[in-house]
């Protein structure tokens, strides 16, 4: 495509441009000028544009003269940190073939650490004409430099100094996962100017919570910059949960700077908490042929995207318009960078990524041998971090539980509804109960994976909270603009009675329990628990179950109104895990006769203490499961028991196994702050509780 007419200078006053070199891709800065490069395998010419101080004019234009296979680059001798800048790139516009060349529209660099300005809403960012008959295939010529953000040249942060990892276990780890803005946001002891930012979430109250509760990571939810959509935009909301990516560099600006970001981490870390970041590199926020033009799109369409309709459509496996994709090395090496820029500029600890499957899709399907799995797994600096796989999309064969490879963790949505459904009454679930106690190995136990494959969650922030998920049986998604028809429509949630809020105390009571037992089975299940944020203080967001672009009081959490008891019983919960290797162990348990005591690893039970035959797993009356754990036969120096009942039935009577002369009752959900107490043989277990138990050693002569 012809270039937009302009006069402007090459370079400005006490700049002058040389060739620069092909590496490190972006702008790099040293003592003398920038180095810039930028890849594209189907430009015919790209530009760098120079922008004022305040980022309003484009002030020279400077063309990339040299070029090492697909990347160009330059070098402007004279220029320092601070500079303002963009890219254009020319062309073939050529949609039905793959190609969206404008250089009508300023891109950001998709290497960039750091933007300037906000976007603003404009037609001029479409690389096509809004309105035209021709739709995507017309061709629009108005600069879109005004309304687009510009990005900043950024000279290396200083050494870190003194801050140390502290490279939790898997099997030690409680993940709490959170939103940067909502967590602080509504947080009276928390500075006013730290609320809802970096430094709220590394703030004294929130690390005094974290110890307080137990947790060891804090799972943060998108902090790469994204945009907000249009459709979100037009119905005066926001995109609050920020699954919209348009800066992989870049850390989201409102929630602060590089350098309080580095300065949150450093902090958690001082406390012994780890970092793990929500990423998404499965898309990107410029959406299907009818988005904005903003850097991926303009620079090299067919490179950056998987394309269909013979290019001129974008596969769609997100869900949200596009699929970047990581076949390219090119773009798999820009997810690897930016990966290893979080890890060792930023000193974060792990990564949970989102729709993973897409991450893994080969043109055949799904591949756990796929370059992207293979190049984390050889990469020295990512592959010790921890790695958590959302493990399913919408795209063919979305759905890969179980099927990620070594060191990758992954959510089981089966543990979520699974357990959900035991505690709501539904009738059968006792077999599944069983398997979610024992870290689902039906699907995990492969490849010597490990017993922490499996990250059990109860809620997270795509669905019910805690208190919604026994108050609420119906999702009321209503200030999402999209007539409820969001958001999941099966939830396995109860309302105990009454829909909603209720001052009734024997619906408040029972809501309260069925909280208590639903954490209980999370805590005591092998595994990594992960907690939502708020869930241990009662937060509700009034039904709403898919709250994405709810950047309000529904989602922020009150802590005036925090249920302390409720704080409390967390984290007694996490203590008594923490307290207990049995209940998080490295290894599968397969009810296999340990040879220092001849007694097996896991002996279920029903509450007489009898084995359950065959048929009775199925016995619809069979509403109490027990299981005894002691450590896997691979660790036999641990000596650990744990006696635990859960009863979704009627009260009844509780023998307690005889290979223990007694037993010392250390959680009873229907009294949560009870103290342990010594019982010799049994119990009247009450209905709807979780009881655990271990053998009374005493600690001198009787």
């Amino acid at each position: 495509m012809t270039a937009p007419r302009s006069n402007l200078p090459g370079c400005l006053p006490g700049m002058s441009q040389t060739a620069g070199r092909p590496w490190p891709m972006g702008a790099s800065v040293d003592s003398g000028g920038v180095n810039f490069a930028v890849f594209s395998a189907n430009a015919d010419l790209i530009e760098l544009c120079l922008f004022s101080g305040d980022g309003r004019r484009e002030v020279a234009r400077l063309r990339f003269f040299e070029r090492d296979g697909d990347i160009w680059h330059l070098r402007v001798d004279g220029m320092m940190a601070g500079q303002r800048y963009g890219l254009r790139a020319h062309g073939p516009y050529a949609p039905e073939e793959g190609h969206r060349f404008n250089p009508h529209k300023l891109l950001l660099d998709p290497y960039a650490r750091a933007f300037d300005g906000r976007l603003r809403g404009s037609d001029a960012l479409m690389g096509y004409r809004v309105g035209s008959t021709r739709g995507d295939l017309s061709f629009d010529t108005s600069d879109s430099a005004f309304s687009a953000p510009k990005s900043l040249v950024v000279a290396d942060q200083a050494a870190w100094g003194e801050d140390v990892a502290p490279r939790r276990p898997w099997s030690e780890t409680v993940i709490y996962e959170a939103h940067v803005k909502g967590l602080t946001a509504r947080h009276p002891l928390v500075p006013a100017a730290a609320r809802g930012k970096y430094a709220g979430v590394a703030s004294d109250e929130m690390i005094a919570h974290y110890q307080r509760l137990g947790v060891t990571a804090v799972e943060l939810l998108p902090v790469q910059a994204f945009f907000d959509d249009r459709f979100v935009l037009a119905r005066g909301l926001t995109n609050y949960w920020g699954y919209n990516t348009m800066g992989f560099f870049v850390p989201e600006p409102r929630y602060g700077g590089l350098a309080e970001f580095r300065d949150m981490v450093r902090r958690l870390h001082r406390a012994g908490i780890e970092v793990i970041l929500d990423v998404v590199y499965n898309h990107s926020g410029e959406g299907d042929e009818f988005g904005p033009t903003l850097s991926f799109r303009g620079l090299d369409n067919q490179s950056y995207y998987r394309l269909a309709g013979g290019g001129r459509h974008y596969a769609n496996d997100s869900g949200t318009g596009n699929v970047l994709n990581l076949s390219h090395p090119m773009v798999l090496r820009m997810v690897m960078d930016s990966l290893r820029y979080w890890v060792e500029c930023c000193h974060v600890d792990g990564f949970r990524f989102d729709l993973a499957t897409i991450l893994g899709r080969q043109t055949h399907g799904f591949d756990a041998g796929a370059g992207f799995f293979a190049a984390i797994r050889q990469d020295p600096v990512l592959s010790p971090v921890k790695l958590i796989a959302e493990p399913w999309d919408i795209g063919p064969g979305g759905y890969q539980l179980g099927a990620y490879p070594q060191p990758f963790r992954e959510w089981n949505d089966r543990f979520r509804d699974g357990v959900r459904r035991f505690w709501r009454g539904d009738v059968g679930m006792v077999p599944d109960l069983a398997k979610r106690l024992l870290g689902t190995a039906e699907s995990f136990d492969h490849h010597r994976r490990a017993a922490t494959s499996s990250v059990n969650f109860l809620t997270a922030h795509d669905g019910f909270t805690l208190r919604d998920l026994v108050s609420f049986t119906v999702k009321r998604n209503l200030a999402n603009g999209e007539d409820n028809r969001d958001g999941h429509a099966e939830n396995y949630s109860d309302n105990l009675g009454v829909e909603g809020d209720s001052a009734d105390p024997v619906v408040v009571a029972a809501r309260a329990l069925r909280q208590r037992n639903l954490l209980a089975t999370l805590m005591l299940s092998q595994g990594v628990p992960m907690l939502l944020a708020g869930d241990e203080m009662g937060h509700s967001q009034g039904g709403n179950n898919n709250a994405f672009a709810q950047d309000n009081a529904t989602s922020w959490i009150d802590w005036t109104r925090a249920d302390t008891e409720l704080t409390a019983f967390v984290a007694r919960l996490i203590r008594l895990r923490a307290a207990h290797p049995v209940l998080r162990q490295r290894h599968f348990l397969h009810g296999r006769i340990r040879p220092e005591d001849g007694l097996s690893d896991v002996i279920w039970r029903s509450a007489d203490g009898s084995t359950p035959e065959p048929g009775q797993w199925h016995d619809p009356a069979f509403r109490c499961l027990c299981l005894e754990l002691r450590m896997n036969t691979q660790r036999p120096l641990e000596r650990d028991t744990i006696f635990a009942a859960f009863n979704m039935g009627p009260p009844l009577c509780l023998t307690l196994p005889d290979t223990a002369p007694a037993w010392r009752q250390i959680l009873d959900t229907t009294r949560p702050d009870a103290p342990d107490v010594l019982v010799l043989s049994g119990l009247i277990m009450p209905a709807h509780s979780v009881h655990v138990f271990t053998p009374d050693r005493p600690r001198g002569p009787q």
